[in-house]
């Protein structure tokens, strides 16, 4: 009996210092996992917890004492919503939508408004747009006539599709670059490889299957690709480098920033002009809706307004290009500071 409780007694601790390493093997993703949890629902949350317009420009045709008129009903009703332009014919007017200046156009006139709206700006806005404008003239017992221009594909009536090549070239190169980048003998020439190769190949895949899926974009698909593999080489180089500086805490942080918090400025399908000030202040320098920006740019209005999301993506590139020299630097630095100690042994 002795020797049975000797035993035991000796086998105890063997038990209490697993369960002591199992806890603390599992306490840092335990912890991880609730943090990434509280940040998604914050920052979602606060996101669309009460979507307002913002400054949607719009355009307007007509006499001047009725567009004054008009413009200060909506400012009043809905202050800040519309950004209103004034245009001295329709063939102006309709320039302006083309050159994605405008998102719509009243046209006010003897035959009774008109609304042309742009329909790839996406549903929210020519949502708003015509919502206001059929109640205020519903109002006044007057129908309008509604115009859609620079449709979506119909394959993709919606833009859904296409925002979701984004969300999955977002995701799918922070997997591939971080599978990469940690690896222990990832060197600059891998990283630099690898960032290259997937981007080159992603945009393929992903507009690719879109394409199938929604039955073709059109003569613009090729831009778009372009552009695609412009924003997963700028992804690509952004984790990589941050991998290298700061190894896994960095694919975290490159996570937090250019996936979670990019996609939620962006405002998903819907657009960055309905959500809060922060978001929508951070959101024109962010790689999401840039480049959700540009394909529909280039799918649907002739490459309009592609200057602005081509000069953003181009600055995370080489935003990433630098975070990756300076991570190998820095390794280099350390290489050579235990050399110089082995050679002091």
């Amino acid at each position: 009996m002795a020797q049975v409780a000797t035993l035991r007694d000796r086998g105890t601790p063997d038990r209490l210092t697993i369960g002591r390493k199992a806890f603390e093997a599992i306490l840092p993703p335990l912890i991880g996992g609730l943090l990434i949890l509280a940040a998604l629902v914050g920052l979602i949350g606060t996101a669309i917890k009460n979507p307002q317009p913002h400054d949607i420009p719009m355009g307007l045709v007509g006499p001047a004492p009725a567009i004054q008129q008009l413009s200060g009903g909506f400012e009043s009703k809905a202050p800040g919503a519309f950004q209103f332009h004034s245009y001295a014919s329709v063939d102006a007017a309709r320039a302006a939508i083309d050159a994605r200046s405008v998102d719509g156009v009243l046209v006010l006139g003897d035959g009774g408004p008109r609304l042309i709206l742009a329909g790839a700006a996406g549903d929210a806005v020519t949502g708003v747009i015509s919502g206001a404008v059929t109640n205020a003239f519903r109002a006044q017992g007057q129908a309008v006539t509604m115009e859609t221009v620079h449709p979506f594909a119909s394959g993709d009536a919606h833009g859904l599709i296409l925002f979701f090549v984004v969300l999955a070239v977002l995701v799918s190169t922070l997997v591939a670059q971080a599978l990469v980048s940690l690896r222990s003998d990832a060197g600059l020439r891998m990283r630099l490889v690898m960032v290259g190769v997937f981007g080159c190949l992603a945009p393929l895949v992903g507009m690719g299957t879109a394409a199938w899926i929604a039955d073709g974009y059109g003569s613009g698909f090729w831009t778009a690709t372009g552009l695609v593999g412009l924003a997963a080489a700028a992804i690509g180089a952004v984790v990589a480098g941050s991998a290298r500086l700061l190894g896994a805490a960095g694919v975290g942080l490159a996570a937090l920033v250019v996936v979670l918090l990019d996609l939620v400025a962006s405002g998903g399908p819907l657009g960055s002009q309905l959500l809060p000030d922060f978001y929508r202040w951070l959101a024109p320098g962010m790689p999401a809706g840039q480049l959700y920006s540009a394909v529909r740019g280039a799918l649907y209005f002739d490459n309009a307004g592609l200057g602005m999301p081509i000069a953003v993506l181009g600055a995370w590139l080489a935003g990433g290009l630098v975070l990756i020299v300076l991570g190998e630097l820095r390794a280099r630095g350390g290489r050579a500071r235990v050399s110089g100690l082995g050679g002091l042994q």
